[in-house]
């Protein structure tokens, strides 16, 4: 069944980029209702975040997050499969020169799970050398797809989370600018609890203990999906000023917060189908179960 996804996505590749989003909106409106489970841990993220808007607002919001999501995912088959300038054209980057001045530099871009998150990695990569993690996925041709689009024109580095820390450190001390999502929930290790849109959420530390062991500047880089056939926009934003602090925490509060004021500009796009809020403080039960 994968194969003929990939096969079908590889024949939209051809498309021009308006039909290629609309076929992702279609797809996004269908699997609304196809994948139950996503569709209650979206509309349950959405009430937890957005309390204040009315139920059918959100509902609104968690179909238009479908829509966006699987469009991206439809458009991955550009990232895979288009030629360079095809995606140069499509993906638009606001503040490469930022980035170029450092350029040798220890430097950490934060890039939070925006639905555009992998199109700003692979333009990102067409024209410096960036690094990043990866995770094994555990479809084998998704696995291989995915990787191949990260690092197709060889100026992209994927680094195996099992790999650890020591070779994340190593990468960035050797000057590559380092894209990190930090945003997930992987559970209490190396996390602390603090706010997400006023919702205690457990968070990774790595922004500030990385650029604390590196020495390295912290760049925000966010993507955001165009409407219909323009694409996506990639912003590199300056470096952020007193970062690292000696306070982890108020530091991976600055994450969030900055994360929150960059969902609230497209809400639709923030990563609501990933449990966000699944590991709770001692006595609280998850809000997933």
């Amino acid at each position: 069944m994968s194969r003929l996804v990939f096969a079908l996505m590889w024949l939209v590749h051809w498309l021009p980029m308006g039909a290629i989003a609309a076929v992702g909106n279609l797809v996004g409106d269908v699997t609304f209702w196809l994948i139950p489970e996503r569709r209650k841990v979206t509309r349950i993220n959405l009430a937890k975040c957005f309390p204040q808007l009315p139920a059918a607002e959100r509902e609104r919001l968690a179909r238009a997050h479908f829509r966006a999501f699987m469009r991206s995912f439809v458009e991955h088959a550009l990232l895979w499969w288009a030629p360079r300038e095809r995606i140069m054209r499509l993906i638009r980057v606001e503040g490469l020169e930022r980035l170029r001045a450092l350029a040798g530099q220890p430097v950490i871009l934060v890039a939070p799970h925006f639905v555009g998150l992998d199109a700003a990695y692979t333009r990102l990569g067409c024209e410096i050398e960036i690094a990043g993690l990866y995770a094994r996925q555990k479809n084998p041709v998704y696995d291989r797809l995915l990787l191949r689009g990260r690092t197709r024109f060889g100026l992209s580095k994927a680094i195996p989370r099992q790999d650890g820390v020591r070779a994340v450190i190593a990468s960035i001390r050797s000057g590559l600018p380092f894209y990190y999502a930090p945003d997930l929930d992987f559970g209490r290790k190396d996390a602390v609890f603090v706010p997400f849109f006023g919702v205690i959420a457990a968070t990774i530390t790595g922004v500030s203990r990385l650029a604390r062991v590196t020495g390295a500047k912290v760049m925000p880089c966010v993507a955001r999906m165009l409407p219909g056939g323009e694409g996506y926009v990639v912003t590199i934003l300056p470096a952020w000023e007193d970062f690292p602090t000696d306070d982890v925490e108020a530091d991976t509060r600055r994450v969030n917060a900055f994360i929150e004021a960059q969902a609230l500009t497209m809400p639709e796009q923030y990563y609501w189908v990933h449990k966000r809020f699944k590991t709770r403080p001692e006595g609280e039960t998850s809000p997933y179960s």
